[in-house]
């Protein structure tokens, strides 16, 4: 974080969505860095009250926004004065968006063409958008809108209408977030019931909330127009996971696999086949370059790219590192509140 010191003090930071984990958890580090101010633009007044009590202490640093990303006049109000937007509000839930796609399509893909056009409008300074590793191949309605909203954000930085730079960040499976597979394991183990898995041999990103945070200022602070971030990670098995979630937690009654849902994928990638022709390889990250950086329709339909920094494949949590169990026993415990659910729960015994 001392890393990004520089660029945070003295600035105002928006975060839409910003009562969830992700919000929650990067206020945190932002108050750390001395903004000028840190901006909770979100629709729940509940979660921005709770929220409020949390950061009691900072709240001549702090302020909280009701709105509604679909809503631009609300949006436009928040934005005076403001420098950066993380763009996290979004519907993230599988299911949810697969039974109403057309709520999907209105946050995750329209409401971010109001937040891109208000930010320039404004002369918001940087917008880091933030996307799903389902975004890449999508077959399921959340994926193909958080597709969408990439590529209305890589459109606005080709066209450079304004002063506003945009960049985006992908990441995989963010443990113990809000919808996780980790917080419903452990409501499975407080109703003494056994551990539901889809497919065992799924893998999946394992990626802590803090390396989220770091992905994000990483491109907020290094990011050029259109520019997608990635962070490397390691992957489990699901069986794996859940394996390791019943070792720390000492739970007997055991795994049962109830078959692959609809939308669900074997594995997640966060670098396409395509993609890999133009990635960089940047230490703990991969930046995706965008297609054509502007207008010219030639280039779009006549250029190509014939450099590898990555796997032909790409890159996805099939061939990224492998975790063993006992390394995501250590990987999970890295993580306050599991291992306090840990601690917790050996207590009801």
């Amino acid at each position: 974080m001392e890393n990004y010191k520089g660029s945070i003090e003295g600035k105002v930071i928006l975060i839409t969505g910003g009562t969830g984990s992700f919000g929650n958890a990067v206020v945190g580090e932002l108050l750390n860095h001395n903004p000028k101010k840190v901006i909770v633009f979100s629709r729940d007044e509940k979660k921005q009250f709770d929220m409020g009590n949390a950061y009691a202490s900072s709240l001549d640093k702090l302020k909280f926004v009701l709105g509604d990303i679909r809503d631009k006049d609300s949006i436009n109000h928040a934005l005076d004065g403001v420098n950066y937007i993380f763009h996290a509000a979004a519907l993230k839930q599988v299911p949810n968006c697969e039974f109403f796609p057309l709520e999907a399509i209105r946050t995750n893909t329209l409401a971010t063409h109001n937040v891109i056009d208000a930010a320039i409008e404004n002369g918001v300074e940087r917008v880091v958008v933030l996307s799903t590793d389902k975004a890449v191949y999508p077959i399921n309605v959340m994926g193909m809108t958080k597709a969408l909203m990439e590529k209305i954000m890589i459109a606005a930085a080709r066209e450079k209408r304004g002063n506003t730079t945009f960049c985006g960040t992908r990441y995989g499976n963010v443990m113990n977030t809000r919808g996780s597979v980790i917080p419903y394991f452990i409501g499975l183990m407080k109703a003494r019931k056994q551990l539901q898995i889809t497919n065992g041999e799924m893998t999946r990103f394992m990626m802590s909330l803090q390396q989220s945070i770091d992905l994000v200022l990483y491109a907020l602070t290094n990011g050029g127009n259109g520019d997608m971030y990635v962070r490397k990670a390691p992957a489990a098995t699901v069986t794996d996971l859940a394996t390791a979630m019943c070792n720390l937690f000492h739970y007997k009654q055991g795994i049962k696999e109830i078959g692959i849902r609809p939308g669900e994928k074997m594995y997640e990638t966060l670098v396409s086949t395509e993609e890999s022709y133009r990635a960089e390889n940047c230490g703990d990250y991969y930046r995706i370059n965008p297609e054509v950086p502007d207008m010219d329709y030639r280039s779009y339909f006549f250029k190509g790219e014939k450099k590898h920094v990555i796997p032909e494949v790409g890159y996805n949590s099939d061939n990224t590192q492998r975790l063993t169990v006992k390394e995501v026993e250590s990987l999970l415990l890295t993580v306050p509140d599991i291992k306090a659910e840990v601690e917790a729960f050996a207590q009801t015994k």
